[in-house]
């Protein structure tokens, strides 16, 4: 490739017919600074072209990147959607099982409860039937100690000891009734107690 001082440089060999060398000169001038103005926007054009090359390269490099990082993404996604499904899934089984269990302990509690109110209520029919032989027992001894005290009374005494066994065989006649609910002490304090 010609540069532009092998144009100015360039010595040409005389004619006797030749032309005018300040016209070639001039003309040279010209190429010259054409060839010069010509080089410049090829460098520049080059120069443009390797930042546009690198440029390229350099997308190239980061749209790789950016699918990449897409991709990871995804997958990134996909784990976390099937970590969430199997903790709810766990979380699901958890509350079941917190469920049965305490269904369990509420059963449990439950039957605990009639053991002790039957427990209760024989401990009460026991006490009420000690508490009607004692009054009968407790009759039978004011009977005989008034028959031995007014002896004289006889008959009368008789009448006394109607009314005051009429009175007892109410009490003791009374229907077998269920005691009203009673709420439930401490665990503690019921086992403790003893009638």
């Amino acid at each position: 490739m010609i540069r532009p001082i092998d144009i100015q440089e360039k010595e040409f060999s005389r004619a006797v017919r030749g032309y005018k060398e300040d016209e070639v000169n001039a003309f040279l001038d010209e190429i010259t600074l054409d060839l010069e103005r010509l080089l410049n926007e090829l460098r520049e054009t080059k120069e443009e072209n390797s930042r546009l090359v690198e440029e390229l390269e350099r997308h190239r490099g980061s749209e790789g990147t950016v699918v990449e990082t897409l991709e990871a993404a995804k997958s990134l996604m996909a784990d976390i959607s099937a970590s969430a499904e199997k903790r709810a899934d766990i979380l699901l089984k958890n509350a079941e099982l917190d469920a049965e269990l305490m269904k369990k302990e509420a059963r449990e509690t439950a039957e605990e409860i009639a053991r002790e109110s039957e427990s209760i209520r024989v401990r009460f029919i026991n006490f009420r039937t000690k508490y009607k032989q004692l009054l009968e027992s407790e009759l039978q001894k004011f009977d005989s100690l008034s028959m031995e005290i007014f002896p004289e009374l006889g008959g009368d005494d008789h009448d006394l000891n109607y009314l005051t066994r009429t009175q007892v065989g109410r009490l003791t006649a009374m229907p077998e009734q269920k005691p009203a609910p009673v709420e439930p002490a401490p665990r503690d304090t019921l086992r403790s107690t003893k009638v």
